[in-house]
């Protein structure tokens, strides 16, 4: 995040070209002012496009579109709830009945179209206030975000002991509690940090919940093969034969 001095850097999330335009004159007419100091860091049409954007650089703040092709902009907002560092989001959009998913997802405000200057800048120094009250970002606990009954629950990555793929979905583990995620397991994996390790094609199991590596009969692999041991629930998960290296290696490297 930028610190108190630092220009706010906006990413502008919009399918329609007129609209980021206009976006982009916007912020810029208020970084202008210097209140508060704001710039244009990037303008976007795709929710993925944003995704892969800030795998690569910062923001501070995304003014998001919420219907947009492909992937909308409250699937974006809960995507990145589980990044390490979340950037406020200010969700812009003509449809006012989605402020109560906005509030859900903890948007730091909601403005409808077309956008006033005033409501902008005042969006934009909720976050800078919001960022001044944090001072120096200290380091956030990543969490991966699940749906659950209807409504949006922030698991912390410390409490998931392993990931596993069945017919149609995913299952996440804690010690106390399972959840089923709709995402494919690959594309989760990649919201993941180097605590875990995939053991399978269908499973991938945080590091430090392993307590064994061991051969067991296995039903997944066909009669003998490795598996590890998760500690908390004594479960064991199968080990296939082209990651056994790389899961002795991984846990060798981690004092198991």
């Amino acid at each position: 995040m930028s610190t108190a001095a630092d220009p706010l850097r906006v990413l502008i999330v919009d399918d329609e070209p007129l609209a980021r335009l206009r976006l982009a004159q916007l912020v810029r007419e208020v970084g202008a002012g210097g209140d508060p100091a704001a710039q244009v860091s990037g303008e976007l049409a795709q929710a993925q496009e944003a995704l892969d954007w800030l795998a690569r650089h910062d923001a501070d703040v995304l003014l998001l579109d919420i219907q947009m092709p492909g992937l909308d902009g409250t699937a974006l907002a809960a995507r990145l709830q589980a990044l390490p560092r979340s950037p406020a989001v200010v969700f812009v959009t003509a449809h006012a009945e989605h402020a109560l998913r906005a509030f859900e997802l903890e948007a730091a405000d909601y403005l409808t179209k077309p956008v006033r200057r005033e409501r902008l800048q005042a969006a934009l120094s909720r976050v800078a206030r919001r960022s001044l009250a944090a001072g120096a970002p200290a380091a956030v606990a990543p969490v991966i975000v699940v749906s659950e009954r209807g409504r949006l629950v922030r698991v912390p990555l410390a409490d998931v002991l392993y990931l596993k793929a069945e017919l149609k979905y995913v299952t996440l583990r804690t010690a106390t509690h399972t959840y089923v995620l709709d995402d494919a397991l690959t594309e989760i994996e990649q919201r993941l940090g180097e605590q875990f390790l995939r053991v399978h094609r269908n499973a991938i199991v945080a590091k430090a919940a392993v307590s064994a590596l061991e051969r067991r009969d296995s039903e997944e692999e066909g009669a003998e093969g490795w598996a590890v041991r998760v500690s908390l629930t004594g479960e064991w998960l199968a080990v296939s034969r082209r990651q056994v290296g790389a899961v002795r290696e991984a846990l060798t490297a981690s004092g198991l």
